[in-house]
């Protein structure tokens, strides 16, 4: 019989000199953290060979395509919510695994409750932020509307909770600039996301939410931020200065015998100013691809952001093409003055329908063509007539010239490295080797010869 410390599932259990209660002991942490606490593994009923038929197996097998069709050809409520034996839709199965296909086209599904609990109180996005799925929260945030931060499982954690505990640094990122709250404490012990993190020794996580802390509002994604360094000058003239003599002692030295050790950039600081400029709004890198939508409204920390489908039913097409949206009070602000619009743009196009119009216009579905300028929806950057070109290919008529390799000339002046004797006994052999090859190539092409020529003369 396997004994505790023997079963690799149970514990050692407590020791015996060790007479605290259990309200006392910090010994629960260890199934608190645990994956399968939350995320059950469990193997499922069915088999893979079998067509898929229903929306469950679909998203658990990561068929998206054979989702894509069950989608189309209608649901009902009870095969969007259907559950297996832990209460598990199939978006929570997806989340679990990160299935980012699946998410996606879950998204314009009837009936879905992104807010649905299983028997301990997990959440689809908490199951893919203890997962450490970033783009899978990053997607249910921005894309399914009505979604909680704030919901509580049995024991009284939130998301955030679950990914500081974890160290999933990315989602703990991203669940703080969604709005989720920093300072939520769970039921049991009372400790918040910065406190969970110090106890399981995330201390990576823990230097992120200071970060964050420190830096609550990111400045660089809003159309007033200025992208010159206030701090330019005075840092060059302090480093054009003459140094004294004992400065320039004590810089050797400091040169000669100091250990550089690996730091993070300094605030305010030449890399942390270059991270800024070139993820700012005012970025050729970022300002030629899209636009902001809320440019009034940077994303900052504890600020509740509104999804994709959300502004869409708050706002018609009109507003969001020829303004920006405020998180903050849902109101639009004028900041794009001039917008060129998609019939002027394709009116002065060529008159052929099919080449009329970019890719991207052609491709996108309602909610990205929503969000789109009018200006970049009809146009792209290579060809802004906004006609896609009509190309044609045709081959020369003679081949092209191949270019004759240059023999390299050995230069005198340079050593060359030495051979060595089982290289040389090597290279002997080879060369035997393909001699002797290459007489008994000849011996049987001449018996081949004399066998044909005797032939002949018989005959």
């Amino acid at each position: 019989m396997a004994t505790a410390v023997e079963d690799p599932h149970l514990g050692s259990g407590p020791d015996d000199e060790d007479d605290v209660s259990p309200s006392e002991s910090e010994s629960d942490a260890d199934s608190i953290l645990s994956d399968d606490s939350v995320l059950p593994d469990y193997t499922l009923g069915m088999t893979n060979g079998g067509p898929t038929s229903t929306l469950y197996l679909a998203c658990a097998r990561n068929e998206s395509a054979s989702l894509r069709k069950i989608l189309a050809r209608g649901v009902t409520s009870e095969e969007v919510m259907e559950l297996d034996i832990n209460k598990w839709n199939g978006l929570m199965v997806a989340c679990c695994k990160g299935f980012l296909d699946v998410v996606y086209e879950l998204q314009n599904c009837p009936f879905i409750d992104i807010n649905h609990q299983d028997n301990e109180g997990n959440t689809a996005l908490m199951i893919a932020s203890q997962a450490g799925h970033v783009c899978t929260v990053m997607h249910l945030l921005n894309y399914f509307p009505g979604i909680d931060t704030e919901i509580r499982d049995c024991r009284g954690f939130t998301a955030l909770i679950k990914a500081a505990m974890t160290g999933r640094n990315d989602v703990v990122a991203a669940l703080v600039m969604a709005g989720a709250d920093i300072h939520a404490v769970d039921s049991t012990k009372g400790k918040c996301a910065q406190d969970w993190a110090i106890k399981t020794g995330r201390f990576e996580t823990l230097c992120r939410l200071r970060r964050l802390k420190l830096r609550p509002k990111a400045e660089q994604f809003c159309e007033s931020y200025v992208p010159e360094w206030p701090d330019l000058k005075e840092r060059v003239a302090k480093a054009s200065v003459e140094k004294s003599s004992t400065e320039k002692i004590a810089q050797r030295l400091k040169n000669t015998f100091g250990f550089r050790i690996p730091r993070d950039p300094q605030d305010n600081g030449v890399l942390d100013h270059m991270v800024r400029i070139t993820t700012s709004v005012h970025s050729p890198l970022i300002s030629t691809g899209c636009h902001p939508l809320c440019p009034t409204s940077p994303p900052e920390v504890g600020k509740r952001r509104l999804a994709v489908p959300e502004l869409v039913k708050k706002h018609s097409d009109k507003p969001l093409e020829e303004g920006s949206v405020s998180h903050s009070n849902g109101s639009v602000s004028q900041t794009i003055p001039t917008i060129h619009s998609a019939e002027s743009i394709t009116a002065t196009c060529c008159a052929e329908t099919d080449r009329r119009g970019s890719i991207l216009s052609l491709a996108s579905n309602k909610v990205a063509s929503t969000f789109i300028p009018r200006s970049m929806a009809r146009r792209n950057s290579v060809f802004p007539s906004g006609c896609i070109p009509q190309i044609n290919i045709s081959r020369p008529s003679e081949a092209t010239p191949r270019k004759e390799k240059k023999k390299k000339k050995l230069d005198k002046g340079f050593l060359e490295p030495p051979i060595w004797k089982y290289k040389e006994a090597r290279e002997e052999k080879k060369k035997e080797k393909k001699k002797i090859e290459k007489e008994k190539e000849k011996k049987d092409k001449k018996e081949k010869k004399k066998a044909k020529d005797s032939k002949k003369s018989k005959n």
